[in-house]
């Protein structure tokens, strides 16, 4: 009996289509080769075929060359526009390919900075007080989400794409030079938030379905001189500095388990599926703070699902495996 075929749908650095007005770090969500060949493996060890597909056109060229697949995985990311993270997803349902990972609507709206924190917020999960702003003449002092300092970053980006020393801002006029460069160079809304200090910055993987797990949480390092996730700096298109990091706060059990806890809440109020990543930031009187979530999490050997297995002492084959095994189950493919 012939093997079920996985599609493997992504966009590699080498995919992504460069134009003049790009900002540095247009192409920051795009993958390294190894996180395919990290998918590849753990698709050939849960006993299935792995078919290299690509990005969104090229699983559109396949699909009309009368490709079949009995399921796909999708990490393609996709680029400028916010509906972005829909185009797998959309393809494949289209074609009847059932999909690992969530599907159009939770990816074009987790995209969405505001509408997510909106939603949150109403699941009951704390998030900085937020303003989207489209043109920094409208910034008025009697009229910002909280007191200073404040952050700026696109409004539909992930990957920390857009986000400088500069975007921690402690005066009106750095708000709004901050904010005029989030919509000249990303040419969308800028997500102006309390910046929360003092606790340290957290991430939380979410796996499975029925129910899903939240996995160890994870402590970032931060910039000694801004409080900013270290992450955040000196992800890829950023120039080359020598950053002076922290570790912020303490990541105690009770604290892990408060994150934990809000990660599935915003996992399931937003109806995320088989994978996710979400990113929090504690203040100094312990209080955790929702950022974002990331249905879309890099697979990268050296990202934080690798790591997580790390700590949990199983190779990262093996871990990966598990986790696709639980969504072939969901899907019915077993």
């Amino acid at each position: 009996m012939q093997r079920p075929r996985v599609g493997l749908c992504y966009d590699t650095f080498a995919d992504f289509t460069w134009r003049a007005a790009d900002p540095a770090d247009a192409d920051a969500e795009f993958e390294p080769r190894a996180t395919v060949e990290a998918l590849a493996a753990a698709v050939e060890a849960c006993g299935f075929t792995p078919v290299d597909i690509g990005p969104a056109r090229a699983l559109q060229k396949h699909l009309c060359g009368g490709l079949t697949l009995d399921a796909a995985i999708n990490i393609a990311e996709s680029a400028r526009s916010r509906n972005r993270e829909a185009y797998v997803p959309i393809l494949l349902e289209m074609a009847g390919i059932p999909c690992l990972g969530s599907d159009a609507l939770t990816l074009s709206l987790s995209l969405d900075k505001a509408w997510t924190k909106d939603l949150v917020q109403h699941a009951g999960v704390p998030t900085p007080p937020y303003l989207s702003v489209a043109d920094p003449a409208d910034l008025q002092p009697d009229a910002l989400p909280a007191p200073f300092p404040l952050f700026v970053k696109p409004r539909y980006e992930g990957t920390s794409k857009g986000i400088t020393p500069e975007s921690k801002v402690h005066t009106l006029d750095a708000l709004r030079k901050a904010v005029a460069r989030v919509v000249d160079r990303y040419r969308q809304p800028a997500l102006v938030e309390a910046f929360v200090e003092g606790g340290g910055e957290f991430t939380v993987a979410v796996t499975g379905h029925a129910p899903p797990e939240a996995l160890p949480a994870l402590q970032r390092a931060t910039e000694a001189t801004t409080g900013i996730g270290l992450h955040a700096l000196e992800h890829r298109g950023m120039p080359e500095t020598a950053w002076r990091h922290d570790l912020e706060g303490t990541l105690h059990p009770a604290l892990e388990a408060t994150l934990q806890h809000q990660a599935l809440t915003v996992f399931n109020k937003l109806e995320c599926r088989d994978f996710a990543r979400a990113d929090f930031r504690v203040d100094r009187n312990g209080q955790a703070w929702f950022l974002e979530i990331n249905p879309l999490p890099s697979f990268a050997p050296d990202d934080t699902f690798a790591i997580v297995a790390e700590l949990m002492d199983t190779p990262y084959e093996a871990f990966l495996a598990d986790v696709l095994r639980r969504g072939f189950e969901r899907i019915g493919l077993g």
